[in-house]
């Protein structure tokens, strides 16, 4: 897969096009979160039934993960958002798209949308919400904890023993993201939204969440502070939603960019 040099950074993708279809294709940009992820997450479950419905795809590494190369600072929400803007110039990519991002990755489209709302005909943000004051301080704690967490050796003993030793590695490696970079303490700096800037994210937004996710108290909250947005549950799901629950997103994401009825107040809680 190759790199390109965008915002002084390599940045490691890969651009399918989907196979002829009547009419322009759709672009969906896949934008995945942050620590163990990659854009492989989205790749290995949505690359192959997409591509065959004729959508074309971007799917790449945020800095700091994957294949992209990984600066000691710049992991202000601005410096993603700069990166995706970037990435598009650099592809020619210059029709609006369809941005798809899951946990901190929607937190970007969310951040990009409001800064380039001429380039996003929609987002779809699964298990995701935007950079807000209160969002901060949650994934702030969160950061920083984990990097209290994945200090001790003993975590990654206990990582081993519950889930194996590829997530123990993928473990190792989000730490040594957390040590040997500024991301824990430069990611909650934003800059944040507040409810004027979510006003100008006019497009349509699809939030998939979990029914034990990180959003389990209030799932529909996002649809009371954007002007359009629609709510999916899957039930039984925590924050693993894309990749526990791939087939699921997988036929939303179909019915959302085709504009089929995605969501209505009786069949919005899947099982």
């Amino acid at each position: 897969m190759p790199t390109i040099h965008v915002n002084d950074t390599d940045i490691h993708y890969l651009y399918m096009r989907g196979k002829a279809s009547d009419g322009p294709a759709p672009m969906l940009v896949c934008i995945h979160g942050l620590g163990t992820d990659s854009l492989a997450s989205f790749y290995l479950t949505l690359a192959a039934p997409l591509s065959a419905a004729g959508v074309d795809m971007l799917f790449y590494d945020l800095r700091g993960h994957g294949n992209s190369s990984r600066p000691t600072s710049g992991y202000r929400v601005a410096d993603f958002v700069a990166d995706l803007g970037g990435l598009l110039t650099a592809l020619g990519i210059a029709r609006p798209v369809h941005l798809v991002g899951n946990s901190f990755g929607g937190t970007v489209a969310f951040a990009f949308a409001a800064e380039h709302p001429e380039k996003a005909a929609s987002l779809v943000v699964i298990e995701s919400e935007p950079p807000t004051e209160q969002w901060a301080q949650r994934v702030g704690e969160l950061l920083r904890n984990t990097q209290q967490e994945l200090s001790r050796e003993e975590t990654f003993q206990q990582i081993a023993v519950l889930f194996g030793d590829h997530h123990a590695r993928l473990s190792r490696q989000a730490y040594r993201r957390l040590a040997e970079t500024s991301m824990a303490e430069e990611i909650p700096s934003g800059p944040l939204l507040d409810l004027v800037d979510l006003s100008r994210i006019t497009m349509p937004v699809l939030s998939v969440v979990g029914s034990d996710g990180f959003q389990a108290e209030d799932p529909y909250l996002l649809e009371g502070v954007l002007p359009d947005c629609r709510t999916v549950v899957i039930q039984d799901q925590d924050h693993s939603v894309l990749v526990e629950a791939h087939r699921q997103v997988r036929d939303l994401l179909l019915d959302w960019i085709f504009r089929k009825p995605v969501a209505t107040a009786a069949s919005r809680d899947l099982r």
